[in-house]
């Protein structure tokens, strides 16, 4: 009959964890956390307006680090108003509906982010294959379409989740255990079977990430057998050269998600601080070191910084 009377009670709000055991710290790593979020916006941002203004950018390869770019930058605004909430101002609390709402786009960024790696993986994999014909192979049309595809698919896919957990009851513990809110951590609060939230989850995952994993280890198969048939040394070095950002790219962003699925799955005994630093690891790692990766080892966006840093050195001893 309890049952009955709660079967759609929902609390008014979860409360939001910060970095358990570290709280009276909250205040010092305020500051290093804020530092975080400005590099991931501003590199972010350097690469979007640096791909935008140079023509010599406005090829395939960049036009999918734009999207990348654009991606992180989403990623990083999703997180950003609850994490600096509870260091800044400990302030923990986050209403319901805004919860479902951050859950939504945490995920949908997250598998649009994965879908732009697979799009720049069969980049390199033309680039290597058939250098020749690369720009009449991946034209301005194929890579605005295949940036269609890649949100679409992340819409629709991750759309049903929050509607899912709308209909489960939540009457006992409304206390998450990290910083944001996700999909696995929300739905273990609920009060009644979470089964088809569990299978929703798991395909969507499969459809998403397994696929695109899978997808980019095959494009890796297929450039490593193209570059080994390469007669030069000097010319396979050259070719897997280029692919040296993006591997960077894909570890930055798999590692992490992988760490946070084992951990999820067979950690239970680990402590609450290791789940909570994966979990912001996951996060918030790809939107900082991606937009360094790509400034290293691209001397267009290195000029734009130059550009950006000197005049204002200049002005200030003037």
């Amino acid at each position: 009959m309890a049952d009955n009377n709660h079967s759609h009670f929902q609390h008014l709000y979860f409360v939001l964890t910060g970095i358990p055991g570290l709280e009276l710290k909250y205040y010092w790593m305020a500051f290093p956390l804020g530092a975080i979020y400005v590099i991931a916006l501003f590199g972010n941002g350097v690469i979007i307006s640096t791909i935008k203004s140079e023509p010599s950018l406005h090829i395939p390869m960049y036009y999918f680090l734009c999207m990348l770019a654009l991606a992180d930058t989403g990623l990083a605004l999703c997180t950003m108003p609850s994490m600096l909430g509870i260091f800044w101002f400990n302030y923990k609390s986050i209403a319901f509906d805004a919860c479902l709402v951050q859950m939504y786009f945490i995920h949908t960024f997250s598998a649009i982010e994965s879908g732009v790696l697979v799009a720049m993986a069969f980049d390199r994999v033309v680039a290597i294959w058939k250098p020749l014909r690369y720009g009449t192979i991946l034209t301005s049309g194929v890579v605005c379409r295949t940036g269609a595809v890649i949100l679409t698919r992340a819409i629709c896919v991750v759309l049903p989740v929050p509607f899912l957990i709308k209909r489960l009851p939540f009457y006992r513990s409304n206390i998450l255990s990290h910083s944001f809110c996700l999909h696995q951590d929300v739905m273990s609060l609920a009060c009644a079977s979470t089964r088809v939230n569990s299978l929703y989850g798991l395909i969507a995952v499969i459809f998403t990430k397994g696929s695109d994993s899978l997808s980019i280890l095959l494009s890796y198969a297929f450039i490593l057998r193209t570059v080994m048939a390469i007669a030069s040394g000097e010319g396979r070095l050259k070719a897997l050269n280029t692919c040296v950002s993006h591997i960077c790219a894909v570890l930055i962003f798999y590692v992490p998600l992988i760490g946070v699925s084992v951990i999820h799955r067979f950690g239970k005994h680990l402590s609450p601080l290791t789940h909570a630093l994966m979990a912001n690891a996951y996060l918030l790692i790809p939107p900082v070191l991606n937009p360094i990766v790509y400034t290293l080892k691209t001397k267009e966006i290195q000029r734009k910084l130059i550009q950006i840093f000197i005049p204002a050195k200049v002005t200030a001893e003037g």
